[in-house]
């Protein structure tokens, strides 16, 4: 917890005539409360100021041993004085004079001695805004404490999401994905997992907004598809996922998100893919270069309780892929305006060499994001970047052998 911000002014003055220093200490002591501190040898004015913590300083110029105009840099130069104000108390009224102190930090200059209710003002006045200086210093550092603390807790939060991510696959259905949490953490979780030995279960979804919230809300819903929770025939059923996620997850008793979803069940001894989606994008259907989307079946989960759910399907061959993404892949600001959209990234993807497919994305949409951006071509780096994203990037790629 930081100190709090001393309410009553502190004035220091550095003056070699101890009648000064006695006269200015009436005057002040006439006109309201404050501390005041004086100080006849310059060579002392540094440490004593740094013990003393003035508000404002009150400085002469000619004196023994250091002229006053040299102390102004010492004072700009010093890690706790630097912005204090200064206030030149002189008998000098040379024009010239008060250019220079003002050109080495001065704040303010009066020609000794002022009236006492003129001195008491401008002290107040540099006082006030010297504390308000401190006061937005002061709240500033909290914030940008406040945000390295939650910073430091949306990685862990996103390290806890992609530890609970499963694993690439290998056999029957081989699958591989990327995962790129954006900096404020999105909504985005996916899976895949046998449901029994002829069914492999695969999902995507995306909740709304950014942050912990929306993670721990995908995490949940996540853990509901693949803990056990469901029965068997509900699992093989996306509709029946689909509406039992629906159920548990209304958006009037989560803090007002939803989630996007696509899920699909695929058998392997029909080869048969059947699919829902809830208002997430397409998936991506590949036959080599041949493209065909996979659109969902309905709207959100947890917007209403009347929740139909159509499902389709469609039978695979082998050899066929097939990618489930999230819009963080394609939602990308383009230069000059307008965003990339599915069908530019589906251009793409129908355009692109089978091998290192998912790395190609990375780099394409590192670019397209990056050059939206006003990033020079030549700083973009040939591997593309792997953070400083808008949105999470979740891109899943599962091959049936």
């Amino acid at each position: 917890m930081s100190n709090p911000i001393d309410t009553i002014d502190r004035v220091l003055l550095v003056d070699d005539q101890a009648i000064v220093g006695e006269a200015v200490r009436r005057m002040i002591a006439t006109q309201g409360a404050c501390e005041y501190r004086s100080v006849q040898d310059p060579l002392q004015a540094l440490a004593i100021a740094a013990e003393f913590k003035p508000t404002v300083i009150l400085q002469d110029i000619e004196m023994p041993g250091l002229n006053g105009l040299d102390l102004l840099p010492q004072y700009r130069a010093h890690e706790t004085l630097r912005d204090v104000p200064v206030i030149m108390l002189t008998g000098k009224e040379d024009p010239a004079v008060k250019a220079d102190a003002f050109g080495r930090g001065a704040s303010d200059y009066l020609v000794k001695l002022p009236h006492p209710v003129e001195l008491v003002a401008r002290i107040r006045h540099h006082s006030r805004g010297y504390r308000m200086q401190l006061e937005r210093n002061a709240a500033y550092d909290a914030l940008r404490a406040s945000e390295e603390h939650m910073k430091s807790e949306i990685n862990r939060a996103a390290a806890y999401v992609r530890s609970l991510l499963d694993p690439p696959m290998d056999g029957t259905v081989c699958a591989d994905w990327r995962f790129i949490p954006c900096e404020s953490l999105g909504g985005d979780v996916f899976g895949y997992h046998w449901i029994d030995e002829d069914h492999l279960a695969a999902y995507v979804l995306d909740v709304s907004g950014h942050g912990v919230g929306p993670a721990l809300m995908g995490v949940s819903a996540m853990n509901l598809i693949r803990s056990g929770s469901l029965e068997k025939d509900q699992m093989l059923s996306p509709a029946r996922v689909l509406q039992a996620l629906n159920a548990g997850f209304s958006m009037s008793r989560h803090d007002g998100m939803y989630f996007t979803i696509w899920y699909g069940v695929y058998n392997r001894r029909t080869r048969e893919l059947t699919w829902a989606g809830g208002g997430h994008p397409p998936s991506f259907l590949m036959r080599g270069r041949e493209v065909t989307p996979l659109p969902s079946t309905t709207y959100m989960v947890g917007v209403s309780d009347d929740y139909d759910v159509p499902t389709e399907r469609v039978t695979l061959m082998p050899g066929d892929r097939l990618y489930l993404f999230s819009d963080g892949v394609f939602e990308l600001h383009m230069q000059g305006g307008g965003i990339w959209g599915v069908d530019r990234f589906e251009d793409f993807m129908r355009a692109t060499p089978t091998e290192g497919i998912l790395d190609a994305v990375i780099r394409e949409t590192s670019r397209v994001m990056l050059e939206g951006r006003g990033v020079p071509a030549t700083d973009i780096p040939a591997e593309g970047v792997t953070a400083g994203w808008d949105d999470d990037f979740s891109l899943i790629e599962l091959r049936f052998n």
